[in-house]
């Protein structure tokens, strides 16, 4: 003899309204194959994790599931954006844990050389030079912040160019 449940079980609520639960799905993670994985989980979570077997609402209950974990989906899928370029794996990237004591003083000897290099150029060359290469600007842009021409502009970062041109051989490998 078997005793049937009136309250439905929460498995039972899921299948149900599973449609429904993928459009909550859906609405959070974007695409169709990711609210699936979520619906997945999410029903695996009800049906063998650690859930009451009875909730007062089930319906809300399973809604909550699916929501949550389709967020929880949408953070993972954001951290792990973060870490990938290009689509290489972080643990594939070979990044040296520290820079050697030689490998910062000579960053530093370049700096101070490109630095003196630059101090020898009129001050509209070194600004222009700075603008375009460490502010990231365009020479357009250059032209029109410093009032002058195009021209003018490419000739200055020309110059500054060809002044720290001597700095290039401490940029060599070793």
């Amino acid at each position: 003899m078997t005793i049937e449940c009136l309250e439905p079980g929460l498995t039972h609520v899921f299948i149900e309204n599973r449609a429904r639960l993928r459009r909550i799905a859906q609405g959070i993670v974007r695409t169709p194959e990711q609210a699936d994985d979520v619906l997945q989980d999410a029903y695996l979570k009800l049906a063998h994790g650690e859930s009451p077997r009875q909730a007062d609402r089930p319906l809300g209950y399973c809604t909550r599931v699916v929501r949550n974990m389709a967020l929880d989906h949408c953070r993972k899928h954001s951290v792990e954006a973060n870490y990938r370029a290009f689509d290489v794996e972080a643990d594939d990237l070979d990044i040296p844990d520290t820079v050697s004591p030689e490998q910062s003083m000579r960053d530093k000897q370049v700096i101070c050389s490109i630095d003196r290099a630059l101090g020898c150029v009129p001050a509209q060359t070194r600004q222009a030079f700075e603008l375009y290469r460490l502010e990231g600007l365009t020479q357009r842009e250059i032209a029109q912040r410093m009032g002058c021409a195009l021209g003018l502009v490419n000739a200055w970062i020309a110059e500054a160019a060809r002044a720290i041109a001597g700095c290039r051989h401490l940029l060599a490998d070793d």
